[in-house]
């Protein structure tokens, strides 16, 4: 793969990425997490599977990296493999996020896995504990979750601190969820301080069952912004683990049709659209990150839109399933 324009932030991505949200602790939403850790929830051992498949990340071109304070000790093994592997700060780009806090101690099963707070004390402790674990490698710093309720595109003191770190040299960015991604999307484009625009980049969910923020990805696009796709493959509502016999026949038959994995295309679907930059795996194996990176030699057509657009689901809908996922 090779490195491509981040929009106009002056970065540079692989169209493919790989995201740690379930690498970076023992649990996480994605169907099948627990298969995939194989029970070895130890730190060490954790850390330890995390470099294999960041080195496997590497190997077949991957050169964007996302990680958030909340997902564990994901900073904490995403910055000790760089430095392990020597990797120079320009041959990659690093983005991380800020305002959840990790709270399941390491657990499974817990009460709470994380709380969001976009406070300006949330920014500043936990942007300190962000340069502690990936340095200089950070690139991009992104809101975690902004939604229209969360208060922060209004926090005057938040974005004034947002705009600072920018100055910096930091991109500024944030991520959405929920079903008025679209709506917080074009707020937040028009968000400024002291006359200049406080964000670079967007990270939000697009895939073939939740489509909503399409076009308000289209419009941050044409403004300059960097465009990262997350959630592409629905935590696993879009691979073979997926039992729904209704998605999974119309999947299956347009893979075949393809000569491709399904995973490889709804991946494909995302890498289609001229709007996405970067679209993120959420690998935990080996040899799921190596089906996902064949997306980009997945003939994406429109024949496979035709058929595969009866699987988009209303937003409402979409977000209600994601919050019935159980952690494992």
């Amino acid at each position: 793969m090779h490195r491509r324009p981040f929009g106009k932030t002056g970065l540079k991505v692989t169209p493919i990425g790989l995201g740690l949200a379930a690498l970076g602790r023992p649990g996480y939403i994605t169907l099948g997490h627990a298969d995939d850790l194989n029970g070895d929830t130890d730190v060490a051992a954790m850390q330890g599977h995390t470099h294999t498949v960041l080195d496997a990340a590497w190997a077949v071109g991957m050169r964007y990296f996302d990680a958030a304070r909340s997902y564990g000790k994901a900073e904490q093994f995403l910055g000790s493999w760089l430095r392990a592997r020597n990797i120079p700060v320009d041959a990659v780009t690093v983005g991380s996020k800020w305002g959840y806090t990790y709270t399941a101690d390491w657990q499974i099963h817990a009460d709470t896995h994380e709380v969001k707070e976009h406070s300006l004390g949330v920014l500043t402790r936990q942007r300190a504990e962000t340069a502690e674990t990936l340095g200089a490698y950070l690139n991009l710093y992104q809101v975690h979750s902004a939604t229209l309720s969360s208060g922060i595109l209004e926090n005057t003191a938040v974005l004034t601190e947002l705009a600072r770190i920018k100055a910096d040299g930091v991109r500024i960015g944030l991520s959405l969820s929920g079903p008025g991604q679209a709506e917080t999307l074009r707020r937040a484009l028009q968000v400024t301080v002291d006359g200049e625009p406080v964000f670079d980049a967007v990270q939000a969910t697009w895939n073939l069952l939740e489509q909503s923020v399409g076009e308000a990805l289209a419009d941050a696009h044409d403004a300059g912004w960097g465009v990262i796709v997350k959630e592409t493959l629905a935590n696993g509502r879009l691979t073979p683990r997926n039992d729904d016999a209704a998605i999974r026949g119309l999947l299956d038959e347009q893979a075949g049709r393809l000569s491709a994995t399904v995973d490889a295309l709804a991946l494909a679907a995302v890498l289609a659209q001229p709007w996405c930059d970067v679209a993120l795996s959420g690998a935990a194996q080996i040899d799921h990150l190596q089906s996902n990176v064949r997306a980009v030699d997945v003939a994406w057509d429109d024949v496979a839109e035709s058929a595969l657009a009866d699987l988009v689901e209303d937003a409402e809908v979409y977000w209600e399933t994601r919050s019935n996922l159980e952690w494992n």
